[in-house]
């Protein structure tokens, strides 16, 4: 089977989710699929850091950022904390910085855009829990599949 989203999607049709297309490839791995880990926070990384600190496992971190535009919630030190961890990719429904240096890592990275400001440090934020943005209901557990087409969201992992 192939795990192209298009495919994906021709195979499975509407059991899968469909991300809205707002997102923007910023990482070296441009196709990568994992297990969700979500977290939901606004403006504040430090869940966002103390997450990627533990085993990625092949994992994907899931960030609703509430699609803020005004900070960047990973930059090219988490990004690189996640890949070392083994972390597949970091969907962030909002902005990430360092786009030059984490186009070369080898870590998925999709977000809305960049922005240089680095983002507040206040322990704010809620980890699995279920999000809502871009025409998604994402729940921790569930298994994503992303590609230069998109990212799709299946129940669980399809074989």
């Amino acid at each position: 089977m192939s795990l192209a989203t298009a495919d994906l999607y021709d195979q499975h049709g509407e059991t899968l989710q469909i991300a809205a297309p707002l997102f923007r490839d910023y990482g070296g791995d441009v196709v990568f699929e994992g297990a969700v880990v979500t977290l939901k926070v606004f403006e504040d990384n430090s869940l966002v850091r103390s997450t990627l600190e533990e085993a990625g496992d092949g994992r994907v971190l899931v960030v609703d950022g509430g699609g803020s535009l005004r900070c960047a919630l990973v930059g090219d030190m988490l990004a690189e904390l996640g890949r070392k961890n083994g972390w597949a990719g970091i969907v962030v429904y909002g902005c990430v910085r360092d786009a030059e240096t984490m186009a070369n890592m080898s870590i998925g990275i999709k977000a809305l855009a960049t922005n240089p400001r680095k983002s507040v440090k206040k322990g704010e934020g809620a980890r699995d829990v279920t999000l809502r943005f871009a025409e998604l209901v994402v729940e921790p557990g569930q298994y994503l599949y992303a590609d230069r087409d998109g990212i799709v969201i299946a129940k669980h992992k399809l074989t």
